[in-house]
């Protein structure tokens, strides 16, 4: 059990290139974990919701009425781009001796998050214009909630990806900063999946 917890923790494995910041990341990354997975259960509740609001569209438009699957596909392909960006961003920080090339990726994974975030607002824009309105009906209010919701957490993770550049700008490659950096990648990449979900559930299940 003691060689276990020396090398395996549920993140990026640092063993061999910084033991220090390795060791201090079990516990840090376990309890971040169970953060994320209270955090899963919020869209858990959220993706309940809107299976059961599916039929309460009130006469007013459903999925085929305002989906646009070409531009929810490009909205999946921006996101799931941010999280290769957000590992490679991951192994330049455990590889590189100097931050360039994590400054690089992390600033790519941010265009790519707000690229993805202007590309959702467009869409509501759209529909709201449609009347679309998230007071319009129960399904379209479940709707709004839950993408809505997953848009919040990824502006966050823009946010945070730009602290991380000015902490890695000002402290360098710090054990505190590795952390942080190591946490915020498995935010971004937990909102991939769950991006997933909703591109599966909402979009696809709703052209079905």
């Amino acid at each position: 059990m003691s060689l276990l917890s020396q090398h395996r923790h549920p993140g990026l494995n640092l063993d061999h290139t910084d033991p220090e910041t390795h060791r201090q990341a079990e516990e840090t990354l376990f309890g971040f974990w169970v953060f994320l997975m209270s955090d899963l259960v919020l869209f858990a509740l959220l993706f309940a919701t809107y299976a059961s609001m599916l039929g309460a569209t009130d006469g007013g438009p459903g999925p085929r009425d305002v989906f646009e699957l070409s531009s929810a596909a490009l909205e999946t392909g921006v996101l799931l781009l941010s999280s290769l960006t957000m590992g490679m961003a991951s192994i330049a920080m455990k590889y590189e001796e100097a931050p360039s090339r994590l400054y690089v990726w992390l600033a790519v994974t941010l265009v790519l998050g707000l690229v993805f975030l202007g590309l959702e607002v467009r869409d509501f824009v759209k529909m709201a214009s449609d009347g679309a309105t998230p007071q319009r009906s129960g399904w379209l209010s479940s709707f709004y909630a839950l993408v809505s919701t997953h848009g919040l957490h990824v502006a966050a993770g823009c946010v945070w990806l730009i602290l991380s550049i000015i902490q890695l700008a000002v402290f360098g490659l710090r054990s505190e900063v590795k952390l942080r950096i190591m946490r915020l990648s498995l935010f971004w990449h937990l909102l991939d999946v769950v991006w997933i979900f909703i591109f599966s559930v909402v979009y696809l299940g709703g052209l079905a």
